[in-house]
């Protein structure tokens, strides 16, 4: 059956369970579509095929027994390439960790894997989520579904695409300081990053874990909820997880006061600031309220969270010698610091360049200076957004302050690429929540709408953002020939 790849994660469910086609129909629909565009977007590091398919038939043979498929029941999910997938290679898009295979799933896996997902494969990011273009990958740049010339955003980049191309119908990120929105918003899907301690990290290889959050990457809000559910939740082997209620869809929303952060609009290029004020425009007729505000310690956001996650970065990644697991380069011959001088030669730039950042603002003589002046503006940005969500329901602005751009357009300045994260690095420093979500286009590339909710408060990004989606009904999939 045709289409089947273009159906959300709900009606998959919805139509194996009613007889209406198969687990193994659905998932051949999926994999037609995969081999039709694969060759040119390169969102996947490692594919899972065969055993996909087989998951797909004991599907079916469940079903044909009455017994219970679960919440998931043979829905197609990709996994960013930096979660842990027992049997299945798992790299960090890193030349470090290329012949890597995990012997455990990480928690979100195991509850996917319960409730009857089927895992496709690996998703390609830039190396170990560092980047927001996916060109920092150590294999191949992922390319944008709607524009194959244009980057689409990192660092899930191959999260992005796959699920807008109907690679798979939903997928897993994971977000350190905007790598879950920034590809939603350049791809036209939706894509959440959960309050800091609502899933568990464990299985998440390790960037900077005072930041970074595993989050869904959908194409739709109702199938956002599916994933959080299931993901969500406490996990013994993650002390930072916490235990949260369920989100559900409500279709009557209730008043909401919300404000514009002004700070993120004026610092976007035209095309994304009228698109913006364009859906806030959409809150007044969904029958919130708006209001207009400035954020006083911005411009502390991006330099406190490079700071900080450079010097967590510097810590996590010390832990590759290539001793335990790794890639094949024999000992023998080797003294120790030799062996590990070569070893750390096969990160890639951008990840040598955030460890040098970070065991620099860690050492003697700098660490007063720059790490823990960084921890102390990070609370002051926390604590100020904490005590404007005591007035405000939820905070919005630009997901990108720019449209996607060309492979190579910023790859050579570090800097011009670390702007591109301002406005979603604030979510991570603070641990709340925040959504991008899809509203308009410009030239053909896709615009995103991030807001932000006090911890916990997801419910309040969905409410709203499920309302804004009816309300704005844009072109969800490009059509790739």
């Amino acid at each position: 059956m045709s289409g089947l790849h273009d159906l959300q994660a709900y009606e998959v469910v919805e139509g194996i369970k009613q007889g209406l086609f198969s687990a193994e129909e659905y998932f051949s629909s999926v994999i037609k579509t995969l081999e039709h565009v694969e060759s040119r977007l390169h969102s996947f590091i490692t594919l899972d095929t065969d055993k996909a398919l087989s998951c797909a038939k004991v599907i079916d043979g469940k079903l044909k027994a009455n017994e219970d498929i679960g919440q998931l029941g043979g829905v197609v999910v990709g996994i960013k390439d930096n979660i842990s997938t027992k049997g299945i290679r798992t790299t960090c898009a890193s030349k470090i960790l290329e012949s890597y295979v995990p012997s455990y799933d990480a928690t979100v896996i195991q509850r996917l894997k319960q409730n009857g997902a089927i895992i496709l494969g690996k998703l390609n990011l830039d190396e170990f989520g560092m980047g927001s273009t996916t060109e920092y990958s150590s294999y191949y740049p992922t390319h944008n579904p709607w524009n194959l010339d244009y980057v689409p955003g990192g660092s899930s980049g191959g999260s992005g695409a796959a699920v807008a191309a109907g690679e798979c119908t939903v997928s897993l990120g994971s977000d350190t300081g905007g790598s879950i929105r920034c590809p939603a918003s350049f791809c036209s899907v939706v894509g959440l990053k959960p309050t800091y301690g609502r899933v568990s990290r464990y299985g998440l290889i390790s960037y900077a874990n005072s930041l970074e959050q595993i989050g869904p990457i959908c194409r739709s809000v109702k199938d956002v909820v599916m994933i959080m559910n299931i993901i969500s939740g406490k996990d013994n082997k993650d002390d930072t997880s916490m235990s949260s209620s369920p989100i559900t869809i409500n279709n009557k929303l209730e008043k909401f006061e919300i404000a514009i952060i002004k700070d993120l609009i004026d610092g976007s290029d035209d095309e994304v600031k009228r698109t913006i004020y364009s859906a806030s425009e959409k809150f007044s007729d969904i029958g919130c309220m708006l209001d207009e505000i400035s954020i006083k310690h911005l411009n502390y956001a991006l330099p406190s969270y490079y700071t900080l996650a450079s010097a967590e970065a510097s810590s996590n990644l010390a832990r590759y010698d290539n001793i335990r697991y790794g890639f094949n380069l024999p000992i023998e011959e080797y003294k120790w610091d030799t062996y590990f001088s070569d070893v750390r030669k096969n990160f890639g730039e951008e990840v040598k360049r955030r460890i040098l950042i970070g065991s620099y603002v860690l050492s003697s003589g700098y660490y007063s200076k720059y790490y823990l002046k960084a921890r102390g503006l990070r609370s002051l940005l926390k604590l100020e957004l904490l005590k404007l969500f005591k007035k405000y329901d939820l905070l919005i602005g630009p997901t990108m302050p720019i449209l996607p751009f060309k492979f190579g357009e910023k790859i050579d300045d570090p800097i011009k690429m670390y702007l591109v994260d301002i406005n979603t690095v604030i979510a991570n420093l603070a641990g709340i929540p925040a959504i991008s979500l899809p509203v308009g286009f410009s030239n053909g590339l896709p615009i995103g709408l991030q807001i932000m909710a006090a911890p916990f408060e997801e419910q309040k990004l969905i409410d709203v953002s499920y309302a804004l989606e009816q309300a704005i009904n844009i072109q969800r999939r490009p059509k790739l020939e």
